[in-house]
This record gives C-alpha cells, sequence and structure tokens, in this order.
C-alpha cells in the first residue's frame, strides 16, 4: 500500500501517535493534520508523514480547490472530538473523501444521566457528532464506521488511568466512594489505533458504530489496586462518604490538574460501565489485551 494515502485528524493525540507508527508499519503514506504547531522532533521520527497545521486561511483554501487539481486523499481517521468534525466537513470533501473512521466513546451512555452539567453536554455533544456524521455522509454518499472506546489508557499521556497514577505518587493514597465494585473494561490505547486501522481495512464494515472496550472486566476498587502495584506501592484506599468527597473535590477544583474532577466521577464507581465488543470482534478482528499496566503506561 506504499502508494496510499490516510489523512489523520489528531494525530498528537495518544491515539493518534500508536496510528501513525501502525500506518507506516503498513506501508501508508500519511497527512497528518493539526490544529497546533507540531515540534520538529515529533515532525522527524516518522518520514512517512506530512504534516499539515490547520488554520482558517488553510481551510478556506482547501475548499476552494474542490475540483481543481489538488491532491486528493479518499481515507481519512478522524480521531480529534467527533463533535468538532462539522467544521472541517467541506474540508474533508474537498479533499475527496470516500471512507472515514471517528472516534466517539462510550461516554455517550454512561454520562447521560450524570449528576455533573458538563458530563451531560459532553454527552450530548458526542450524540450530536454521530448525528451530523451519518446525516453528512448519506449526503455525500461515505463510508463511516464509528468506534466507541471505554476508558483508554496507556503511554502515560491519557487522562484516566494516568491521573490516578499522579494523584497516587503524590498523595500516597486513593480517595474511594463506598465499595466501588462497578465494573470497568479500561482499554489500551494501542488496541485502539489497531481498531481504527483494522476497520478500515475491513471493506465490508460500512455504516456501523462499534463498542470497543478493554479485554477484561475488573471493579473500579480492582483497578486502582493495579495502579497501586504498577507503582511499586502498597494500596491505600481511603473509603470515605458522599459528603466529604463532595467538599473533597471542591477543594481539589481549585488545583488546574484536578479541575475536572467530579462528584459524578466517583458516584459512577459503583456502576458497572462494561460494553460488550462481540460486534468488533466478527466484523474486524478486535481482540483487545486484559488490563497489564506495564511502565511506560505510567505518566
Amino acid at each position: 500500500m506504499a502508494d496510499q494515502y490516510m489523512g489523520v485528524f489528531g494525530a498528537t493525540s495518544s491515539v493518534g501517535q500508536c496510528v501513525l507508527s501502525l500506518l507506516k508499519q503498513y506501508g501508508w503514506q500519511t497527512a497528518a493534520f493539526s490544529r497546533h504547531q507540531v515540534e520538529a522532533e515529533i515532525m522527524q521520527q516518522n518520514p512517512t508523514v506530512t504534516w499539515c497545521q490547520l488554520n482558517h486561511e488553510s481551510i478556506i483554501k482547501k475548499m476552494g480547490q474542490s475540483g481543481s487539481k489538488g491532491k486528493k486523499i479518499t481515507s481519512w481517521l478522524y480521531l480529534a472530538p467527533i463533535w468538532t468534525l462539522p467544521t472541517y466537513f467541506d474540508f474533508l470533501i474537498a479533499y475527496g473523501v470516500r471512507r472515514i473512521v471517528v472516534l466517539s466513546s462510550t461516554s455517550l451512555f454512561t454520562k447521560d444521566d450524570s449528576s455533573d452539567k458538563r458530563e451531560k453536554e459532553i454527552a450530548q455533544h458526542l450524540a450530536e457528532g454521530e448525528t451530523n456524521l451519518r446525516a453528512w455522509a448519506e449526503k455525500y454518499g461515505i463510508e463511516w464506521i464509528i468506534l466507541r472506546p471505554t476508558l483508554i489508557y496507556g503511554q502515560g499521556r491519557d487522562k484516566n488511568v494516568s491521573e490516578i497514577a499522579r494523584f497516587i505518587r503524590r498523595f500516597k493514597f486513593f480517595p474511594l466512594l463506598g465499595d466501588a465494585y462497578g465494573l470497568r473494561q479500561p482499554v489500551h490505547v494501542e488496541d485502539v489505533a489497531a481498531a481504527c486501522l483494522a476497520a478500515f481495512l475491513a471493506s465490508k464494515v460500512v455504516n456501523r458504530a462499534y463498542n470497543i472496550s478493554g479485554g477484561e472486566k475488573l471493579t473500579y476498587r480492582e483497578m486502582i489496586k493495579r495502579v497501586f502495584a504498577a507503582l511499586d506501592q502498597p494500596p491505600y484506599l481511603l473509603t470515605i462518604p458522599h459528603w466529604i468527597y463532595r467538599v473533597a473535590v471542591s477543594i481539589l477544583q481549585k488545583l488546574p490538574r484536578y479541575r475536572h474532577w467530579t462528584v459524578a466521577m466517583a458516584e459512577r464507581m459503583n456502576r458497572d460501565l462494561v460494553f460488550e465488543c462481540v460486534e468488533a470482534a466478527r466484523d474486524f478482528g478486535y481482540t483487545p489485551r486484559p488490563f497489564m499496566l506495564a511502565k511506560e503506561d505510567l505518566p
């Protein structure tokens, strides 16, 4: 596939970096689009990638080239937040998009009834993003695939397990609300990247949405214990009542690193957030690993 080109949005994300490595491995040339200036070191790491910084001028210019001799890229992976996709609909049409894989999230289902307003808004944005994608793709005859990962971890760059690890390193304990026996299925970032490419390459997979979870179900409490183990620290789990958790979160939110922490996150510790991925396994061979934290998965 050395003559094949893949366009990638969100290439600087943790999933994006894994995707770029896979594309290089399979002989794809990649046009990686980013809204931010990419460091020279990153640009030099992978010679098969052409980096393109997105700005208003570049978008308008490309849209103006629709139907011209501009380079066509028919294959796309959209790894940025799905609700930002409509901004680039015309941009993608100008490039000649014919098939696209887009990342959404199972938060679409787990945060729609959240007690936190911002989390409800995230679920709403995800739902609207998926609806907008379907309508746009149907209008222009574009093949689409939506992948909804569960809790992503890996390479020390995620905002889930890595944030937990940072908290444990700093405070030497982790607070739990109640028994924290709600089930989880953490999915490694490399498995998410592999799913993106596998789904794209599965030609019979067209106009479908898939939930993609990790290869193991474990309680929230056990997940935290494994983070302690990966840090070579004895597990110190502090069970606290709801009202204390609420006060503690309000204090933590004053620190920039914990400003996104919410009481709703704690309330979900006792809810099962599991999703079967039988269809993904059947249709494009999705086989995620169990939750095993390596040192390189920690921040």
